[in-house]
């Protein structure tokens, strides 16, 4: 089955991120959308960013956060999801490829952002993310999506994937 939106998931600090940074480095496809990272002060994760490929940077979620919209300490915040997340979602090339680091509890809170990963995997444009190892009915169904090559990642397995997407989108501009 040759498929164009490769998602990844396992459990959390396993490389994921790293996985798809190190993909999307070696290949020469330009690129857009995000990748969400930790916010750390003193040590102790606080919250998390949005950070797009073109440099824009907002805030997901985190714990001084005040929401109706929580994932255990965290309140997320549906607006710079929506203004900085989303569009990053929406190349403007018809050759780019779309990072979504990641598609997740916080994520899908925002029914922008669920209507714009449904539209953006319908596409022909190629997508790479990350996808939450567990999730609600919405997330479950991203993975069940004939389109979609799940794969499961592992502190054992990132390096080897790594070279074998590199190579297969090289090779095809696809996965096999």
């Amino acid at each position: 089955m040759t498929c164009k939106n490769i998602l990844f998931s396992g459990p959390p600090g396993c490389g994921k991120s790293t996985l798809i940074e190190r993909i999307i480095q070696r290949i020469e496809t330009p690129a857009t959308g995000f990748f969400t990272r930790e916010i750390r002060e003193k040590g102790q994760r606080v919250g998390f960013s949005i950070n797009t490929l073109d440099r824009k940077q907002g805030l997901l979620a985190h714990k001084s956060i005040k929401s109706r919209y929580r994932v255990g300490k965290y309140g997320v915040n549906l607006a710079d999801i929506d203004r900085i997340a989303v569009p990053s979602m929406m190349p403007e090339r018809p050759d780019a490829l779309v990072v979504i680091d990641e598609i997740g509890k916080m994520e899908c809170f925002s029914e922008l952002f669920r209507e714009t990963l449904v539209n953006v995997l319908d596409s022909n444009h190629r997508v790479i993310g990350s996808i939450s190892l567990k999730g609600d009915r919405f997330i479950r169904g991203i993975k069940a999506r004939e389109d979609v090559l799940l794969v499961h990642v592992s502190q054992h397995n990132r390096d080897a994937l790594a070279r074998k997407f590199h190579e297969e989108y090289q090779t095809n501009g696809r996965c096999s």
